[in-house]
C-alpha cells in the first residue's frame, strides 16, 4: 500500500500541475493578458506546484529535511539530470536573455540562500525576504515584457519577445476554452496538488523509515525526482520536439521559483522557521551553486548545450547521487569516492568550465568586431 500511494501520489501531482497550468493560461488568456507574462508567471509556477505542496506540506508537518531537501535535490536534478537528457537527445540552444539575466540571477539567489541558513535554520523573517524576492522577480518580468507589447502577436513566449511564433500556429489559433472550464481546472487542478503532495510525502517519509535512510536521503533524490516530473516531462518534450530553448528557459526559472518561493513559504510557513542540517550546508548546498555557476560558462559556449556536455552533466548527477547514498550509509568507500572527486574531478572540471567561458567570451568579442 505504501508503494501504491507513493505512485499514484506521484500521479496526481503531475496531472495537477498539469490541470493547473491549462487552467490558469486560459483563464489569463480571457482576461487579455500578455501571453508573455503567461509563460513567464502562470507556466512557471505551474510546473513548479508539485516542489510547492510537497515543501510546504513537509514543513507544516515537522519535517524540515524533507521540504529543504525537495528544494536543494529538485534545482540539482533539474540542471544535472534535465539539462543532460535533453542535450544528449539533441543539442540546446541557449537565448542571450538567459545568460545576461536569468543565469545570474539565478546563481545571485543560490549564493543568497547559502548565506541565509549558515546559522543553521532559514528564519520566518528570512523566508519573507526571498518570498519578496520572488514577487520583485515576477514584476521585473512583467515590466520587462511590456516593454515589448509592440511584438508581434502570436509570438512564442517561450522564445522571447518578438520571437516567431511556431509554424502553423497563426493560421490555426487553438480554440479558448469556456472560463467556467479553466476555472474548474484551475480548482481541481490545486485539489489534486494538495492530495498528492499528502500521499507522496508520507509515503516517502515511511519508505525512508523502512530502509533506515534519513528523510534528508529520500527529499534529495526520490522526493526531488518525483516532484521534478512537470520539468522532466516538459523539457525532454520540448527536445524531441526541437522547441530546445523551452527546455533550458523551464529548468532556469524553476530553479529560482524553487528557491524563492518554494523554500520561502516552507520557511514562512514552519512554526518556527526551517532548520537546514549541517550535511546540507556542507555539501548539498555548495554543490547546488556549483551546479547553478557551472550553467554560466557551458550556456556561453556559441549559446549551445553541446551533447558532450549533456553527457558531462549525467555522469555528475550519477557520481552526486553515489556519493550522498554511500556517506548516507556511512559506506567505507564514501571517503575515498569524496577525496576523488574533491582533488580530481572537481579542479579538473573547474579548469575546464575556464577554458569554455574564456573561449567564449574571446568569440564573442570577435563577432562584433567582425559586425562592426
Amino acid at each position: 500500500m505504501t508503494l501504491f500511494f507513493l505512485v499514484a501520489g506521484l500521479a496526481l501531482l503531475v496531472l495537477g500541475a498539469d490541470w493547473l497550468v491549462k487552467g490558469a493560461s486560459g483563464l489569463a488568456a480571457a482576461a487579455g493578458v500578455s501571453s508573455l507574462v503567461i509563460g513567464l508567471t502562470v507556466v512557471a509556477f505551474g510546473t513548479s506546484a508539485p516542489e510547492m505542496s510537497v515543501s510546504v506540506v513537509s514543513a507544516l508537518h515537522g519535517k524540515p529535511d524533507l521540504a529543504v531537501g525537495n528544494v536543494v535535490g529538485s534545482n540539482i536534478l533539474n540542471v544535472l539530470l534535465i539539462l543532460g537528457v535533453s542535450a544528449v537527445i539533441m543539442p540546446l540552444a541557449v537565448q542571450r536573455q538567459l545568460i545576461r539575466l536569468d543565469v545570474p540571477i539565478m546563481i545571485g539567489v543560490s549564493v543568497l540562500v547559502y548565506l541565509l541558513v549558515l546559522d543553521g535554520r532559514l528564519g520566518r523573517l528570512e523566508a519573507g525576504l526571498l518570498c519578496a524576492g520572488l514577487v520583485g522577480y515576477m514584476v521585473f518580468q512583467v515590466v520587462l515584457g511590456l516593454r515589448h507589447e509592440g511584438a508581434p502577436a502570436g509570438g512564442d513566449p517561450t522564445k522571447g519577445p518578438g520571437a516567431p511564433a511556431p509554424r502553423g500556429s497563426a493560421a490555426a489559433p487553438p480554440p479558448r476554452r469556456p472560463w467556467p472550464v479553466d476555472t474548474a481546472l484551475v480548482l481541481v487542478g490545486l485539489a489534486l496538488l494538495v492530495l498528492g503532495s499528502r500521499w507522496f510525502v508520507g509515503s516517502a517519509v515511511t519508505l525512508a523509515r523502512a530502509f533506515g535512510l534519513s528523510e534528508l536521503l529520500i527529499g534529495l533524490t526520490l522526493v526531488a525526482l518525483g516532484t521534478s516530473m512537470p520539468e522532466v516531462a516538459t523539457s525532454i518534450m520540448a527536445s524531441v520536439k526541437g522547441e530546445r530553448d523551452i527546455a533550458v528557459g523551464n529548468v532556469v526559472g524553476s530553479n529560482i521559483f524553487n528557491l524563492l518561493g518554494v523554500l520561502g513559504l516552507s520557511g514562512a510557513v514552519a512554526p518556527t522557521g526551517l532548520p537546514v542540517s549541517a550535511g546540507v550546508r556542507g555539501f548539498d548546498l555548495p554543490v547546488m551553486i556549483a551546479v547553478a555557476l557551472a550553467c554560466l560558462p557551458v550556456f556561453l559556449s556559441d549559446r549551445v548545450i553541446s551533447r558532450w556536455e549533456g553527457w558531462h552533466f549525467l555522469a555528475y548527477y550519477v557520481a552526486y547521487t553515489v556519493y550522498i547514498f554511500l556517506a548516507a550509509s556511512h559506506h567505507e568507500s564514501a571517503p575515498l569516492f569524496g577525496g576523488v572527486m574533491l582533488v580530481f574531478v572537481i579542479p579538473m572540471t573547474a579548469v575546464t568550465l575556464g577554458v569554455i567561458y574564456f573561449r567564449s567570451v574571446r568569440d564573442e568579442r570577435i563577432r562584433k568586431r567582425t559586425a562592426r
